[in-house]
């Protein structure tokens, strides 16, 4: 996260720009890109999801990260139910244009179980364990 808060500027694209990447991404056979979020000034890694065309092109045009979500079969945009937002500060392409990296400024966590990130079980003493703490409640952020 910026450091006290400072909010981030959303970066945004002109559509012909949102055009180019679109049409660099290999989207796969349901039409999905992996999408790998970072928080820019730290490197962490905060999650994954995937994004289709809509997402993409959303995520691009408004600065707010947008992704698909596979169980809902709809757009998913970070944040809407509980607050915790990502501003998009940069996105990439891999060499073979089958992921996206997008590098963001999260606002609270980025886990729906109230962790700061995604990536936090590991093996520990011959188990699996959760090594991150709970840093939110996601009951009491949920938007009515």
């Amino acid at each position: 996260m910026s450091p006290v808060n400072t909010p981030i500027r959303a970066t945004t694209y002109q559509p012909s720009e949102v055009e180019l990447v679109l049409a660099a991404i290999r989207f796969d056979a349901r039409g999905l890109v992996p999408a790998i979020a970072q928080q820019h000034d730290t490197g962490e890694m905060l999650m994954m999801a995937w994004m289709d065309r809509d997402a993409v092109s959303e995520t691009m045009r408004t600065g707010r990260v947008c992704y698909w979500s596979r169980s809902r079969q709809a757009p998913w945009r970070k944040g809407d139910t509980s607050g915790h937002i990502q501003t998009l500060v940069d996105l990439r392409i891999d060499c073979d244009g089958d992921t996206l990296l997008v590098l963001v400024d999260q606002t609270g966590v980025a886990c729906h179980t109230g962790r700061h990130n995604c990536f936090f079980q590991a093996i520990r003493g011959g188990a699996l364990a959760a090594i991150a703490p709970v840093v939110a409640d996601m009951n009491k952020t949920r938007k009515d």
